[in-house]
């Protein structure tokens, strides 16, 4: 039998090869969180499969044969290729919309859990003016360690006399140990913290944590996002767990002083730590359905299944030599000419 290589055989061989090499590589990066490093020979094995089964489905096609079973198996692999595809896909292009939305969200925990405490306490003033007050000392705080202008200057002594009109208290003005202007701001939010407050100790200490901590890692947190994507994808992990357990620590000690009656913490824990997990990829890519997740899918479907449709598209039964190729690029007319005769 002559089995002559026509350009249609080279166009699919071609187009085979380049999009299953493809879906093999993403394949093995996605099925590496479950299988380790064993997932390079499965990977191999599923994408050697998936191009045999087009060489099978193209001669099936060019002899006429039926092609569901063979489709059906070739669908029953490749979605394994494509479920390992799109985790590696989508862990790739949104990891680090994934980590910018958890450290924003741990930013909203803290303000959160600081607002509910503070509600919670004994104040010598109405909600309004004590309110008032806060902003006014936490302005305070950041004018006193502002790099350019530390200490209590002008701005400073500005905002100090802001609340003693809404205290009508004199406010003592301290001095820093030193070059500590860390030490000096702490010192004045625990004196305004006395004058406008009726807490105890335990209540005192575990606001004045809870605000030095939503401080810092609302700091911390802006500081990293203006970073690069690289170094956002390598560090953002490491802020987050470390961001969480001091929030996990602040709310569980909130409720052991306030009492379960007053206030009642959940802990939270880091979505970010399943990045990378095929099921984290589907279960955030459904919750977040937008054009990026939309564009991934596409793009996971057409490496994964597009050569079988264009192959079944393309081939036509040709005849047992295979002299046309059997391909609809290679379709003539035919037929036998009828020569007039003239005489």
């Amino acid at each position: 039998m002559n089995k002559k290589t026509t350009p249609a055989d080279l166009f699919l061989g071609i187009l085979a090869l380049l999009l299953i090499s493809v879906s093999f590589y993403q394949t093995w990066l996605g099925l590496q969180q479950i299988f380790g490093p064993a997932s390079f020979v499965i990977a191999l094995v599923l994408s050697l499969l998936l191009l045999f089964l087009c060489w099978m489905l193209r001669n099936a096609k060019l002899e006429g044969k039926p092609t569901g079973s063979l489709v059906g198996i070739y669908i029953f692999i490749a979605s394994f290729c494509f479920i390992a595809n799109f985790n590696a896909l989508y862990t790739r292009f949104m990891r680090t919309d994934i980590y910018t939305d958890e450290l924003r969200e741990i930013n909203k925990n803290f303000t959160a859990l600081e607002n509910d405490v503070e509600s919670k306490l004994s104040y010598k003033y109405n909600k309004i003016t004590t309110q008032n007050i806060e902003i006014k000392k936490k302005q305070l705080i950041e004018q006193i360690k502002d790099p350019g202008n530390k200490g209590i200057g002008s701005r400073a002594q500005s905002l100090i006399r802001d609340i003693e009109k809404l205290t009508g208290q004199k406010v003592d003005l301290l001095t820093p140990v030193g070059n500590d202007y860390e030490d000096l701001s702490e010192r004045m939010s625990r004196q305004i913290d006395n004058m406008i407050s009726d807490l105890s100790p335990e209540e005192r200490a575990l606001k004045t944590d809870i605000n030095n901590a939503s401080l810092k890692w609302n700091k911390n947190i802006q500081d990293l996002l203006l970073l690069s994507k690289k170094e956002k994808d390598e560090m953002s992990q490491g802020l987050i767990d470390e961001s969480l357990a001091d929030y996990n620590k602040l709310g569980s000690r909130a409720q052991t002083v306030l009492g379960n009656e007053k206030i009642h913490f959940e802990p939270a824990v880091s979505q970010t730590q399943q990045v990378g997990k095929i099921g984290f990829a589907f279960e955030h890519a459904v919750k977040n359905f937008g054009m990026y997740q939309f564009v991934v899918l596409a793009g996971c479907i057409l490496l994964d299944f597009i050569i079988v449709i264009i192959i079944l598209l393309v081939t036509g039964p040709g005849n047992n030599n295979r002299n046309n190729g059997g391909s609809v690029f290679n379709n003539k007319r035919s037929g036998r000419t009828i020569i007039p005769n003239n005489n």
